[in-house]
C-alpha cells in the first residue's frame, strides 16, 4: 500500500489547512486510517483516527478544531484543521491498517508550520 499525503504548508495562527492522504496499490482492503504528527524533539503522537465505518477518535489537543473524514470508495482520508496554533507545527503522517493482517503502512509526511 502506498500513501500520498498532501496539503501541508505555512499558515498563520488561527488559520486553516486541509490535509489529504490517498492510499493506493496492492488491492488490500483499507481499514482504520489515521493522522499522526511529530514535532522536532518530540515523539510521534496520534492526532485522529477513523474506522472504515466512520467512527472517529481525536486527541484531546485537537478536539473541536480538527475534523477527520474519509472517502471509502477512493481510499482517501482528510484532516480539516481549523484554529491552528503554533504548537500544531509538526510533520503530519498518515497511517492505514490494511489487508487481512491489518498491517500498518505509513506515508512520508507533510510539513505543517503555524506562525505566531
Amino acid at each position: 500500500v502506498q500513501l500520498q499525503a498532501s496539503g501541508g504548508g505555512l499558515v498563520q495562527a488561527g488559520g486553516s489547512l486541509r490535509l489529504s492522504c490517498a492510499a493506493s496499490g496492492s488491492g488490500r482492503m483499507v481499514y482504520t486510517m489515521g493522522w499522526y504528527r511529530q514535532a522536532p524533539g518530540k515523539q510521534r503522537e496520534m492526532v485522529a483516527t477513523i474506522t472504515r465505518s466512520g467512527v472517529t477518535n481525536y486527541a484531546d489537543f485537537v478536539k473541536g478544531r480538527f475534523t477527520i473524514s474519509r472517502d471509502v470508495a477512493k481510499n482517501t482520508m482528510y484532516l480539516q484543521m481549523n484554529s491552528l496554533k503554533p504548537e500544531d507545527t509538526a510533520v503530519y503522517y498518515c497511517k492505514v491498517a490494511a489487508g487481512s493482517t491489518w498491517t500498518d503502512y505509513w506515508g512520508k509526511g507533510t510539513q505543517v508550520t503555524v506562525s505566531s
